[in-house]
């Protein structure tokens, strides 16, 4: 392997080691995505496993939900930031808050979903992205959705040589993440290698868009 090739090689790998934003932003990119909206009937549901990236991008696709915004939930810092969430300090764990139609797609298939898209026997680390802010985790919103996260952790704990590590913890106050993380992965996936070596390969492997 000559040595140019090794130092490209070196300068990129960077890009490949966590869901990291690599483009300039304007102060709108920066601000708040604003509260999804949950309509009359509609449900929420909040997850966190790994870079929110992937996560959202999957969720999006899926018929009968309405939203899926990247954001915050599980800490102690009000309105965190995600050079904030990043330190490792405030307790947040990067999470998609999935508002869907319960007519249209139950809650069980939102965490069969879940369970498909990232490793739950891994702690505090997902591929390359390590730390408390990728641990695996759901959030529920009712006495229900606690019940069916316990049931459905449950069977696939059954299915696994590992321990699912996955926590299932009531759902607290959710702050959505900052506006260039919404949709990041359409909206990024020709200029990122993240996007191109991380996420593409997992909705492939699902038959989503990608």
């Amino acid at each position: 392997m000559n040595r140019p090739f090794v130092l490209a090689l070196l300068l990129f790998l960077p890009t490949l080691a966590c869901c990291e934003p690599n483009k300039t932003m304007t102060t709108d990119s920066q601000a708040p995505a604003k509260m999804p909206n949950v309509p009359a009937g509609a449900e929420t549901a909040t997850l966190g496993g790994g870079c929110f990236w992937c996560i959202e991008a999957a969720y999006r696709q899926l018929d009968g939900v309405l939203s899926a915004t990247s954001g915050y939930m599980g800490g102690s810092v009000k309105n965190p930031t995600y050079a904030q969430v990043c330190d490792k300090a405030t307790g947040h764990a990067e999470v998609v808050q999935v508002v869907f139609d319960p007519k249209k797609i139950s809650y069980e298939r939102i965490l069969a979903w879940f369970w498909d898209l990232h490793d739950p026997t891994s702690l505090n680390r997902q591929g390359n992205d390590e730390g408390p802010q990728y641990r695996s985790v759901i959030f529920y919103h009712s006495d229900a959705q606690h019940a069916a996260a316990e049931s459905s952790k449950a069977a696939l704990a059954k299915t696994l040589q590992n321990p699912v590590v996955t926590q299932i913890v009531k759902a607290s106050d959710f702050y959505p993440a900052e506006n260039y993380h919404q949709n990041y992965y359409f909206e990024n996936k020709s200029k990122n290698g993240y996007c191109k070596f991380v996420i593409e390969p997992k909705l492939k492997k699902l038959k989503l868009e990608h």
